[in-house]
């Protein structure tokens, strides 16, 4: 495999910052995991980080060097998570349990699979297209599929960012399954939180990503979207890669796996983290995130079994 890969998060114009993020890659396929979490800080983002932290860990084991079952392995990991998180706000007896969305790719054999939970969405750009997008698990996304108003009235409807599918409520989530689609050489493919894709003009994204590669576009994206946000921006998070043939050389910092072991995994990961403003406020020390991180470890090992 060879791939250009750019991954951001920004906090915006929020206290913290909820989303998470994370992919890893194998001699022969790619996990790609985004996800926005819900709930009061230090719930939010612990949702949000054993949903990334999960797939991740079981796509490294289970990429030797490729997924036996992709769209197999997104319905049981999304399942899975949810399940750690109801099992992490039960072990600490949470008066509301922290929620989450997530959308993950797995590309492999020139063939990608994709699966989400919420609004956070993945695009698929091809031959200068956009030619696959995700359909949020929103109320007003459920009025324009029912023809009560149309695409443009939703992008600036009072409740467009309010869903209906999540990890972490008291229903199991929905996991939607997209069907395979082939990847070409100079594809792209996006996931991002509703913080990037709700303060950008659609014909925007189409035309930064499908003329330059993510290495490019996604930072004047992620820009725009921030500015756009202004000062009440919501958290910004965006993981794109623009797929490329063995022998294109036109981009310099691009991976390629060509020479790796097939039993080795390569992984990059959000953690938990204190901002400066947090830790000066004295809201959240860093032994609080240390109890969180242990926990998060104890709520993945207890549910994540092979």
């Amino acid at each position: 495999m060879k791939f250009s890969i750019y991954q951001e998060s920004r906090r915006g114009g929020r206290k913290y910052n909820q989303d998470r993020m994370g992919y890893s890659y194998s001699r022969d396929s790619l996990l790609l995991v985004v996800a926005d979490g819900m709930g009061g800080h230090l719930q939010g983002e612990i949702a949000a980080q054993i949903a990334v932290e999960l797939m991740v860990n079981r796509f490294e084991e289970q990429a030797k060097p490729v997924v036996r079952e992709p769209a197999a392995f997104l319905y049981e990991t999304i399942h899975q998570a949810h399940d750690a998180i109801l099992g992490y706000a039960s072990k600490n007896q949470l008066l509301e349990t922290p929620r989450t969305t997530v959308v993950a790719c797995i590309v492999q054999d020139n063939m990608a699979y994709w699966a989400h939970v919420g609004d956070s969405r993945l695009y698929f750009f091809h031959n200068s297209e956009l030619v696959a997008l995700t359909q949020d698990h929103s109320r007003v996304k459920q009025l324009v599929q029912m023809g009560k108003i149309t695409e443009r009235e939703a992008e600036t409807h009072p409740d467009k960012n309010k869903i209906y599918n999540c990890l972490g409520s008291m229903l199991p989530p929905e996991v939607e399954l997209a069907p395979r689609r082939p990847v070409a050489n100079g594809d792209t493919i996006l996931l991002c939180t509703d913080g990037v894709w709700g303060a950008l003009d659609s014909h925007d994204m189409v035309q930064y990503l499908t003329h330059y590669p993510v290495l490019y576009a996604l930072p004047q994206l992620m820009d725009r979207a921030e500015f756009n946000g202004g000062k009440h921006a919501d958290n910004l998070t965006a993981l794109g890669i623009t797929w490329l043939e063995e022998e294109d050389g036109t981009i310099a910092t691009a991976t390629s796996t060509l020479k790796m072991n097939p039993d080795v995994v390569t992984t990059q990961m959000d953690t938990l983290r204190v901002s400066d403003d947090v830790k000066a406020s004295g809201e959240v020390s860093d032994d609080d995130i240390e109890r969180a991180i242990a926990e998060i470890q104890n709520a993945i090992r207890k549910f994540a079994k092979p």
